[in-house]
Order: structure tokens, then sequence, then C-alpha cells
């Protein structure tokens, strides 16, 4: 099992639900209206008047063979549009019940 951290352009909402949906993924927690800037060239997204986007986030546990294919759509569409923002990031779950 791994933890998927997804972080996106609030934009994305429908769509970074719908990916874990086409793999079958139903559980995960999401966070809305978060505040974050990328790290490389990203613009920020802090909810307020000069920079009024937000980000939301996503946290799922997924089984390893679900990994690679989840990670690999949200690149596909990061890689569509660069400029709105998404990371994805996953961890070993050492244990959970």
């Amino acid at each position: 099992m791994k933890a998927v951290f997804i972080s996106y352009n609030q934009a994305y909402s429908d769509e970074i639900i719908d990916i874990l949906a086409s793999f079958k993924q139903r559980g995960y927690t999401r966070w809305t209206d978060i505040q974050g800037k990328g790290g490389f060239n990203g613009t920020p997204h802090l909810g307020n008047h000069a920079w009024p986007e937000q980000n939301h986030a996503v946290l799922a546990v997924v089984p390893d063979e679900k990994v690679r294919p989840i990670l690999d759509a949200l690149r596909a569409k990061d890689e569509a549009a660069p400029d709105l923002g998404l990371r994805a990031f996953a961890w070993p779950v050492e244990e959970w019940y």
C-alpha cells in the first residue's frame, strides 16, 4: 500500500476525483481551499486579492498496483496544462487498520 498525496489547482477539483474513480479508487480524503506556491516556477495560490486562486489536496491509500497508473494519469493531466499546477507524491504505508 502507498499513500498518494495530490496537491492541485482548484480548477482540477472534479477531474482529480474522476481520475481516482477511473482506477476504482474509492477511498480518499480531500482538503479544499488550501494555500501554496509551486517550488519550481509556480505562481502563488493564496486565496487573496492579489493571488485569488487556491489549491485543493487529496490523500488516498492505494494498492501498489494502482500507484503507477494513477501517477501516470496525473502527470498527463499536469503536462496538458502545466500553468495550473498539480503535484503528486507516493509514500509507503507501514501500518493501517
